[in-house]
């Protein structure tokens, strides 16, 4: 048996698929297949009953490839606010954010991105600047058209 910490997680526990090697720098563990752990982790993280915790909440942002502060603008949030969650190993994080990277993680393993580019575009938009909204009936019915931008 083997404890996984390298995860950033303290209860994930290998049976099996790793080996221990002797390195230049002394013992060390080989793993097969990282990334294929890393998936089953991060199902069973998204799928888990009780809100994440700070660590799972991490992993689960690195997985997505997510920087505290890119993650904190699709969230609404502060960066100080994703740090803090983080550092919070055994408290549950806040339950938006939560629930919003489970559903992020599962579209990324699912293949699917467009909820995460929805998000993403939503995130970035530029709220400075109010535009009216155009629409012309067709004979296949209503269209938008090109925002006006108001001065």
């Amino acid at each position: 048996m083997y404890l996984y910490t390298d995860s950033g997680l303290d209860n994930v526990v290998l049976e099996s698929g790793y080996q221990e090697v002797e390195t230049p720098y002394g013992p060390g563990v080989e793993i097969e297949d990282v990334d294929g752990l890393h998936l089953a982790i991060g199902k069973w993280l998204v799928r888990g009953p009780k809100r994440l915790n700070g660590a799972e909440f991490r992993f689960l942002r690195h997985e997505l490839d997510l920087s505290q502060a890119r993650l904190a603008r699709l969230l609404g949030e502060k960066e100080q606010n994703i740090g803090r969650w983080e550092r919070a190993r055994d408290r549950p994080v806040n339950p938006s954010a939560d629930k919003v990277v489970r559903v992020l993680y599962s579209e990324l393993i699912g293949g699917n991105q467009t909820l995460r580019q929805l998000i993403e575009a939503l995130a970035d938009r530029d709220e400075s600047q109010a535009a009216e909204l155009r629409l012309k009936q067709t004979k296949r019915g209503w269209r938008v058209l090109e925002p006006k931008i108001a001065a």
